[in-house]
């Protein structure tokens, strides 16, 4: 009996949401936010995981300083800057709920959105993607994006509005058994639905930037793409495997028949000897 009671306590200890966050020289953010999350979740049992990823400015004093005040923080600090799939799956894999959000740091993303990710992912989703229907940003980061979302959506045969979103709810098991890394975070819907996981959108409140610059570059719109191009090439012959040892063949054979006709020329006008 005091075994059963014990596990009881246990379970009724454990967060029902583990938030994941990760933040590079945020340090301004890092009050605020931490504030609106209590505020948000009140009434739900939480941990906030921030993972900070190799920042060079106060991020870190900032995070050990409000965690005396909200015990409810996690912090996972990265030596150096490895980028936002790893601190994903950082978060992901220390996280102890059934049900993870990302969210990033800027305060862009709005933590009064939670529960109406809690409340989609319990209706069935799998992953819940943020939409951030009216975004807040400048032109040069909303043109690059829109122009991003429209590949995404031809390329990776997504219907979702906004891929690129880093506002989103998971079910714990199907985030950790992802493998995210390099810029892999961007494609996280097209992963998810190669492994047959239910997928819904919600539209969400998108803020503009208080403190700090952005991270988004060219750089990392190139870097984007090309990545799309590979996920887009793997869903294809995920779903038609035989087709990649078609093409395969193919390009044998297109190789093959060039060869030939240059030998063929070689024979008939130097009258070089070929075999």
């Amino acid at each position: 009996m005091s075994g059963s009671t014990r596990v009881e306590s246990d379970e009724k200890s454990l967060p029902e949401v583990s938030l994941i966050i990760p933040v590079y020289d945020e340090e301004e953010n890092i009050g605020v936010l931490v504030s609106e999350i209590a505020d948000a979740l009140a009434e739900i049992r939480y941990e906030a995981i921030f993972i900070d990823d190799g920042s060079r400015d106060g991020t870190l004093s900032e995070l050990t300083t409000a965690r005396h005040e909200h015990p409810e923080l996690r912090i996972i600090k990265l030596k150096r800057n490895w980028g936002k799939s790893t601190a994903l799956m950082m978060g992901f894999e220390a996280a102890l709920a059934p049900v993870c959000i990302t969210l990033d740091g800027d305060l862009q993303d709005d933590p009064a959105e939670i529960p109406a990710f809690l409340e989609a992912i319990s209706r069935g989703s799998d992953l819940v993607c943020g939409w951030r229907d009216k975004r807040r940003d400048g032109i040069s980061k909303r043109l690059p994006s829109n122009i991003y979302n429209a590949l995404g959506r031809w390329t990776l045969r997504t219907r979702l509005k906004d891929m690129n979103c880093g506002f989103k709810a998971f079910d714990s098991n199907l985030a950790k058994s992802l493998n995210l890394y390099g810029d892999m975070h961007r494609y996280i819907p097209v992963l998810c639905k190669m492994k047959g996981a239910v997928i819904s959108e919600i539209p969400v409140n998108h803020r503009p930037r208080r403190h700090g610059r952005s991270k988004y570059g060219s750089k990392r719109l190139l870097r984007g793409i090309l990545d799309m191009f590979t996920v887009g090439f793997l869903l294809s012959f995920l779903e038609r495997p035989l087709h990649l040892f078609g093409r395969i063949g193919l390009l044998f054979s297109l190789a093959g028949a060039v060869t030939g006709g240059y030998l063929v020329f070689l024979k008939y006008s130097t009258g070089a000897a070929i075999g």
